[in-house]
């Protein structure tokens, strides 16, 4: 399923966590290279309906988490199970190793 390797994911965790102690560090690390390389804003469909992806966010409980909106209706959506379009955004490849740590 993944188009990256282990080495390359591997390498991608290694270069977020760069100066990391401990597992929140490395959480913050990825959390940091997603805002720096996700091109937000994007569609896709959560719960069949489309919506669109306009930033992303570290909550207290350590998700990283996509604010998905619709009209005037917002919702929080972990981005490990948030459904990707096709083709996927630029940076995407960085939840595919948020992913991989994630395990």
């Amino acid at each position: 399923m993944s188009a990256l390797g282990t080495a390359e994911l591997e390498s991608m965790i290694d270069e977020a966590a760069v100066d990391a102690y401990n597992e929140d560090e490395q959480l913050t690390g990825l959390f940091t290279m997603l805002e720096e390389h996700l091109d937000l804003p994007f569609t896709t469909v959560a719960f069949g309906v489309e919506v669109t992806v306009g930033g992303i966010d570290l909550t207290p409980d350590g998700r990283i988490v996509a604010l998905c909106s619709r009209g005037r209706m917002r919702q929080l959506i972990g981005i490990l199970e948030l459904p990707l379009p096709s083709p996927a955004p630029e940076g995407a490849q960085w939840i595919e190793a948020y992913r991989y740590w994630a395990g």
